[in-house]
C-alpha cells in the first residue's frame, strides 16, 4: 500500500516539557488509521502538527511527499480536517456555508458541492439554517466542508463526541465509505475503543506522548492468550483461588462468573482446581477479546515498565 502521511522522529517540546516524544508512523491510501489514547496522551497535539496548526520541535511530517515544514502549502493541500468541533456560520444555511468555504479553494463547482452534499446525506436539509441542525447534522456538514476540494487525507479528531448511537454509526459508515470508494487515507483520533475497533483498519496507541504500538486491529485484538468465560459460582471465591494459584493470569468477574486469559491448554487444569474446591461450574466459552482488553493490557504493561 502507498503511504501518503509519514511522521519521522516527530517531537514537540513546550516550555521544556516533552509533549510528543519521537514518534514514527505512516498512513496508507485507502485505510482508516485510528489514533488511540486516553485524554491528554498527545493525540490532538500530533494532529495539530500534521495539519500545520502547531509547529514541530524536531523531526518532520510529509503529506503526499511534501514536508509540512518546508513546503507547507503543497502539504496541506492534500488534507481535509476537523480538529475538535466543526465551526459553522449558524445564521447561514448549510449550502451557504459550503459555498463560502468553496471560495477558499480553486475549481470547486456547484456540481461538486451537490455531489458532496449527497455523499454525506444532507440533501433534504442543506437549505435549512445551520442553527436548526442537530449535532450529528453539523458533524456531517463539517465532513462535507472537508471533502469539497477532494483531499487525499481526511483527519477527524474525536468525530463522534456528543453524538447519539445513530449519529456515531452514520459517521462510522461515512468514514469506511470514503476509504473504500475514494481510496482516501483517513486518520481518526478517539478514546472510544469500541468505535475504533469497528471503524479502523490499523491503530496506533499513544500514551504520555509516546507511540506504544501500531498494529492491524484484528491482529492487535487477537494477539496473546485467549480470553475464556467460566460460568462458575460463587464468582468471588473463584477469583480468590485464581489469584492465589495463578497470580500472573488476568482474571476478572463477569456477569455469569469469571473471565480468564490463558492458553487453551490450561483450561482443564483450572476446571479441576475449581471443582476440587466444590465450586459449581456450568459452562466454559471462548470469548472475543475486545480492543479495550488489549488497550488496557498494553498501556498497563507500559506503565509498569516506566515505574521499574
Amino acid at each position: 500500500m502507498e503511504s501518503i502521511v509519514v511522521l519521522k522522529n516527530v517531537t514537540k517540546v513546550i516550555k521544556g516539557r516533552t509533549i510528543i516524544d519521537n514518534i514514527n508512523f505512516q498512513v496508507n491510501k485507502g485505510e482508516v488509521f485510528g489514533f488511540l489514547g486516553p485524554n491528554g496522551a498527545g493525540k490532538t497535539t500530533t494532529i495539530r502538527m500534521i495539519v500545520g496548526l502547531m509547529g514541530i520541535t524536531s523531526g518532520d511530517i510529509t503529506i503526499g511527499g511534501s514536508s509540512i515544514k518546508t513546503d507547507f502549502e503543497a502539504a496541506v493541500s492534500h488534507i481535509g480536517a476537523i480538529v475538535e468541533n466543526p465551526e459553522m456560520y449558524k445564521f447561514l444555511t448549510g449550502y451557504q456555508n459550503l459555498v463560502h468555504y468553496a471560495r477558499m479553494s480553486k475549481g470547486i463547482t456547484k456540481e461538486k458541492i451537490a455531489e458532496t452534499v449527497e455523499l454525506v446525506g444532507l440533501k433534504d436539509r442543506i437549505n435549512d439554517k445551520v442553527k436548526t441542525y442537530s449535532l450529528g447534522m453539523r458533524q456531517r456538514l463539517g465532513l462535507a466542508q472537508c471533502l469539497l476540494h477532494d483531499p487525499d487525507v481526511l483527519i477527524l479528531d474525536e468525530p463522534t463526541n456528543g453524538l447519539d448511537p445513530a449519529g456515531i454509526r452514520e459517521i462510522r459508515d461515512y468514514v469506511r465509505l470514503l476509504a473504500r470508494e475514494k481510496n482516501m487515507a483517513v486518520i481518526v483520533s478517539s478514546h472510544l475503543l469500541s468505535e475504533m475497533e469497528m471503524m479502523c483498519d490499523r491503530i496506533g496507541i499513544i500514551q504520555n506522548g509516546q507511540l506504544i504500538d501500531v498494529q492491524q486491529v484484528k491482529e492487535f485484538v487477537s494477539s496473546t492468550d485467549t480470553l475464556f468465560e467460566l460460568e462458575v459460582t460463587p464468582g468471588e471465591t473463584a477469583i480468590k483461588l485464581m489469584q492465589s494459584s495463578y497470580p500472573d493470569v488476568r482474571t476478572s468477574l463477569s456477569k455469569n462468573g469469571i473471565t480468564v486469559q490463558v492458553p487453551k491448554g490450561e483450561i482443564p487444569k483450572l476446571v479441576k482446581m475449581l471443582a476440587a474446591e466444590d465450586l459449581q461450574i456450568y459452562g466454559i466459552k471462548e470469548t472475543a477479546k475486545t480492543l479495550e482488553d488489549r488497550f488496557l493490557e498494553v498501556t498497563g504493561k507500559k506503565e509498569e515498565a516506566s515505574r521499574d
